[in-house]
């Protein structure tokens, strides 16, 4: 809120965070815990913080209900390091890895794993501007993992099923992550980058499956290698402190707020209202088929240009901030996720049905 005006922020990320977390860390900033000290300035090895990252550790555990086989990490680089990071400790130079290509994040990770072994493109979107996500493809059997991003935030598509195979999965759910129950030790590893609905940028959480470690021939630097980090409990060297404990808030809200069912919960009452209008409004067009829209990214566009632009001011008139899509595919994006409120959505839908109004 700006001047008594009401903020929303649509944006694809960093996004919308819940106000609590902005309130609590802002005061720890200044008096972290009635300490005196700033959470900026405490020391990663001190008591303070091995007790903020033990609950977020915990706190991750319980709201994706993982077993024991799985280990939690908060990492430096985001989800962009562990594009190469992942192939480095999986991928053997003569085993080849299986990738889905559902759009621009898929893509990156493909070239980063070729650097370490073969890559088999098992399935493609690309021919339609990655405007669905391919299926009945087939995950041959020798792969060493099969890697596909669950849900496409440019392009505004999600795989809204886990693939079935017994090839070891690998996803990066940067832009999805705890935003829907689903049986989480069914993958070998999962990373997700903080910025959207974990927490602040800055920290890139990976769940790993132990036993897909330490097979590769290579030699790993310690700072590449899963098992030195998992032996440090995330401290190999000096963790993002702050975006580690933003995380925790955050962890903390969800928890308070009936966890990833109640939350799932919410985000289809908004997905639905948000598409529903955009189905009953010709003047917009959604530009994903319709199974595999995003539950967290719409994008959509509209025929003429000049009412785009006209939409798109109007927008930040009513202080809507974030609506403009992707530059690479153009329109609108309407991001949804955990902390934005069904309220947001409805404020937008308002004014969406406004706009088509006065422009039929």
């Amino acid at each position: 809120m700006v001047d008594n005006k009401v903020i929303h922020n649509f944006g694809a990320g960093p996004s919308i965070m819940p106000r609590e977390v902005f309130e609590q860390a802002s005061k720890s900033i200044l008096n972290f815990n009635d300490t005196g000290l700033s959470i900026l300035e405490i020391g990663h090895r001190t008591p303070l913080f091995q007790d903020v990252m033990d609950e977020a550790l915990a706190t991750v555990r319980e709201l994706m209900n993982l077993d024991s086989d799985h280990e939690v990490l908060f990492l430096h680089g985001g989800a962009s390091t562990q594009f190469f990071q992942i192939p480095m400790n999986l991928l053997n130079e003569q085993q080849t890895a299986a990738y889905l290509d559902g759009g621009v994040w898929g893509k990156k990770a493909i070239k980063e794993a070729k650097l370490f072994g073969q890559v088999d493109v098992v399935a493609s979107s690309k021919d339609r501007n990655y405007t669905y996500i391919p299926k009945n493809y087939t995950v041959p059997e020798t792969a060493a993992y099969f890697h596909y991003t669950t849900n496409n935030t440019i392009e505004g598509t999600q795989m809204h099923a886990i693939p079935e195979t017994s090839v070891p999965l690998v996803a990066d759910m940067s832009s999805d992550i705890l935003s829907r129950t689903m049986d989480f030790n069914r993958f070998a590893l999962i990373y997700a980058g903080a910025q959207k609905n974990i927490g602040a940028a800055g920290v890139n959480m990976v769940i790993i499956r132990k036993d897909i470690l330490g097979k590769v021939s290579r030699p790993l630097p310690s700072m590449m290698d899963y098992r030195e980090h998992i032996t440090a409990g995330s401290m190999l060297n000096t963790p993002p402190v702050f975006a580690i404990y933003v995380c925790l808030l955050t962890l903390r809200w969800l928890k308070a707020h009936g966890g990833v069912p109640a939350i799932e919960a919410i985000n289809d009452q908004k997905a639905a209202l948000l598409y529903g209008t955009l189905d009953r409004l010709p003047i917009f067009r959604p530009t994903v088929a319709k199974e595999d829209r995003s539950k967290m990214n719409a994008v959509f566009v509209m025929d003429d240009p000049a009412l785009e632009q006209e939409f798109l001011a109007l927008c930040k008139a009513n202080g809507m901030i974030g609506v403009k899509g992707h530059r690479s595919v153009g329109g609108f994006r309407v991001s949804m996720y955990n902390a934005m409120s069904l309220e947001g959505i409805q404020t937008l839908t308002e004014l969406m049905l406004d706009f088509a109004q006065k422009k039929s």
